[in-house]
């Protein structure tokens, strides 16, 4: 059971199961699709699909995949660094940082994401589609494209006041 205290520290959300039909003959073959959100509360997030025959087995493999693909985003006090707008399949997702006490502003998709990566304030939109598998996806994309000024700094090989001019 070493493996239930690892997985405490990451909370998990479901965001969408979806149920796949293949027509066979004498009927249809039902399997699902799970996609599953996780992270710790601190900046470190991840997303995963899983595929199975049983809802929970597909819940387990989503998170499973999910954790293999954590990032960690720049969080500056209780939101993110600058706006990010970013494009994933057919899926556009706007992030913005927002001032203190604002909340999470954001849909159903975007909201899992943003929330578990530890995001307190924060104004987003997701535009065009309404998969929630690409704007999931898409949101992983916009934070993991996130810079603070001291990275910009760090890049560049100057102090932060040089790059703020």
């Amino acid at each position: 059971m070493p493996l239930k205290n690892e997985e405490s520290e990451f909370q998990e959300q479901v965001v969408k199961v979806n149920r796949v039909a293949k027509v066979v003959k004498g009927g249809k073959r039902f399997s699902f699709s799970a996609l599953v959100v996780i992270g710790d509360g601190k900046g470190q997030v991840g997303a995963g699909l899983g595929k199975a025959g049983e809802v929970p087995d597909a819940i387990r493999k989503g998170a499973e995949e999910a954790k293999k693909n954590l990032i960690t985003v720049p969080i500056v006090g209780t939101t993110i660094p600058h706006e990010v707008n970013v494009k994933f399949g057919a899926a556009r997702v706007l992030l913005k940082p927002a001032a203190p006490g604002t909340g999470v502003i954001a849909g159903g998709a975007v909201r899992a994401v943003v929330q578990l990566a530890g995001i307190k304030d924060i104004l987003t939109k997701s535009l065009r589609s309404d998969n929630a598998i690409n704007i999931v996806y898409a949101t992983i994309k916009g934070l993991k494209q996130l810079k603070t000024f001291d990275d910009v700094a760090m890049k560049r090989g100057k102090t932060i006041q040089e790059v703020v001019k």
